[in-house]
């Protein structure tokens, strides 16, 4: 596995972290590919009862890193990024690992989308959270078109993904976006007591509990990643996205 994830196991406790610190966890083809390994290998490995996922540094993670995209992408290259993204969502939605998120700082786009797709997020205080992807043409993946709505409603949801406004994790925690906020001193504390708390429990019960949840409440989660590959394909391989980002490039 690239060391641009880092998958750590104690006591029946899997650790997975987004390792690009210096890039604010920006998701480049390596880290994705990384993080489908990571979350196959945990939820296929019996040791593994429960699972953390973090950022490293500053930032949970930055969504895409438009570093990658400067010089465009052809639709074969779009649509094999974008099923390698949408293979995390359906590790971590239909694995039967419960997975509580310690989100830190910055939660962006995809990244955004992975915080959505934790069973119980915890935000530091300081964490913020937004979905840029129409301001650039782009579209959200994730599973988020099924699973937001979910959780808050579709009006709210479209508010969240057409607008662009940054929300912070105390928002979140009222919207019922975050199950938890606790300082950020105490996110690892506090995930791990939580972690440690799912692994203690009866397997079977647990993973039952996750997958039959989770199947019940996003039965449309996979038409949803269907329907989002698509248009995210079409997003990136469109001529004025690619343009946007090529300027963005020029200037960074």
């Amino acid at each position: 596995m690239s060391n641009t994830v880092l998958s750590d196991l104690s006591n029946g406790v899997r650790t997975i972290t987004l390792n690009r610190p210096s890039a604010l966890n920006a998701m480049n083809t390596e880290l994705v590919g990384a993080l489908v390994e990571a979350f196959e290998a945990a939820n296929a490995d019996p040791e593994t009862r429960a699972i953390i996922f973090t950022g490293a540094g500053r930032a949970f993670c930055a969504g895409a890193d438009l570093k990658e995209r400067r010089d465009g992408l052809s639709p074969e290259q779009a649509r094999a990024n974008t099923e390698r993204v949408q293979q995390v969502t359906r590790e971590m939605i239909f694995g039967d690992r419960l997975i509580i998120g310690a989100i830190n700082g910055w939660a962006v786009g995809g990244g955004f989308e992975w915080a959505i797709g934790c069973d119980l997020p915890i935000w530091a205080e300081s964490a913020r959270a937004f979905f840029p992807e129409v301001e650039w043409g782009l579209f959200v993946t994730g599973g988020a078109t099924a699973i937001l709505p979910a959780l808050i409603g579709p009006v709210k949801t479209k508010e969240m993904m057409l607008l662009g406004k940054r929300y912070t994790a105390a928002e979140l925690l009222e919207l019922g976006v975050a199950w938890r906020v606790v300082p950020d001193d105490q996110l690892m504390v506090e995930a791990q007591a939580v972690a440690n708390r799912i692994a203690s429990l009866p397997v079977r019960a647990v993973r039952d509990m996750k997958r039959v949840l989770n199947k019940a409440t996003y039965a449309d989660v996979e038409t949803a990643i269907a329907l989002e590959t698509d248009a995210a394909v079409r997003g990136s391989t469109d001529p004025a996205t690619a343009e946007r980002i090529a300027a963005f490039g020029r200037s960074a």
